[in-house]
């Protein structure tokens, strides 16, 4: 199996990248297969949370950012009428990138909850004690690197339940207190080196180490997964308001369309007895009006002879009541 330490900086430079669901989602199958295990010190669980606000809002604020200057350079190059239509279009986008932009956070924090839990032993508490008065990095510089140090020894102690199979990696964007001074940052300290010295340990720097990482180990297996995703990143992008205002409209029509068909009946066009005949009038002209819009046999496919009818009901009503949550509506809000 392969086990990840997952330093917080690692973390943290993965939940700020535009593409971070290339590795973060390739983390979560693996896991859910048994051939990942993520070991994660509850110090980091507590750092990214103690991180995560400022950071959510940095990447919001620079998206939002990026649109703004985007439409001051269109405003100058495109002319007053093509920006209008695009400003348009990047009013109606922003609310919706507010609320893409942290999604990478919230599967980080639960691939977190899902990992192994490891917490400090007394003895390593000892051994972060010897490093600090041997000077001995992490601590190297003059900022308090204990919790640094805690890191590298519940590490070190992990290695030592390696299986015969079993690969460890411990992952980090800190190359001032893990990574080689003054040289290559993917190489560890000198003081870290004896404890990567075989294949069964490794030590990887940023987001870039660990695809190194995941497609030695796992090879087609993560490329499969990794290019998934990467198309469709570079295929979807989000749907604008105006968009979704359109289809819950429509799905509107449709199912009021429906429920008045149910109601009445199909063939004599007669009335039930609740509604007074007035009220049926108008809702034989609203259906007129719907089938003129959409055509009478798209409409009657849900409600069709030879089809199942509830299911069919229920599969346009399911996309009426999602479109509704997605501008605001509790679940399950159906009233037409």
């Amino acid at each position: 199996m392969l086990r990840l330490l997952i330093d917080t900086s690692a973390w943290l430079d993965l939940a700020q990248r535009r593409d971070g669901q290339n590795w973060i989602v390739p983390l979560r199958v693996f896991m859910h297969q048994d051939k990942l295990e993520l070991l994660v010190p509850g110090l980091v669980i507590e750092e990214f949370e103690r991180n995560r606000p400022r950071l959510e809002a940095a990447v919001t604020r620079s998206v939002v950012d990026r649109l703004r200057q985007l439409r001051k350079d269109l405003h100058e190059f495109a002319g007053d009428q093509h920006a209008r239509i695009w400003l348009a279009e990047t009013r109606q986008h922003i609310p919706l990138v507010n609320t893409m932009a942290p999604q990478n956070f919230r599967e980080i924090a639960e691939l977190l909850a899902r990992g192994k839990t490891v917490r400090p032993t007394n003895a390593e508490r000892a051994r972060v004690v010897r490093r600090g008065l041997e000077k001995r990095a992490p601590f190297t510089s003059d900022k308090n690197s204990v919790a640094d140090a805690l890191l590298i020894e519940m590490y070190a102690t992990q290695l030592k339940y390696a299986g015969p199979e079993d690969v460890y990696c411990f992952v980090t964007s800190n190359y001032r207190d893990f990574s080689a001074p003054d040289g290559d940052h993917r190489q560890p300290h000198p003081d870290l080196a004896d404890l990567f010295s075989t294949s069964q340990s490794q030590f990887l720097y940023q987001v870039d180490g660990l695809h190194t990482a995941l497609l030695d180990y796992f090879g087609d297996e993560f490329i499969q997964e990794y290019e998934e995703l990467q198309f469709i990143v570079d295929a979807e992008e989000p749907r604008t308001l105006a968009e979704i205002a359109e289809a819950e409209a429509e799905f509107f029509d449709k199912v009021a369309y429906v429920r008045f068909v149910v109601r009445a009946d199909r063939e004599s066009g007669k009335y039930p007895e609740e509604i007074r005949e007035e009220k049926f009038q108008e809702m034989l002209a609203s259906r007129a009006d719907v089938e003129a819009k959409y055509g009478r046999e798209e409409l009657w496919k849900p409600i069709g002879p030879g089809r199942d009818e509830a299911w069919r009901y229920g599969y346009i009503s399911g996309k009426l009541a999602t479109l509704r949550w997605v501008l605001g509506s509790e679940w399950d809000f159906l009233d037409t």
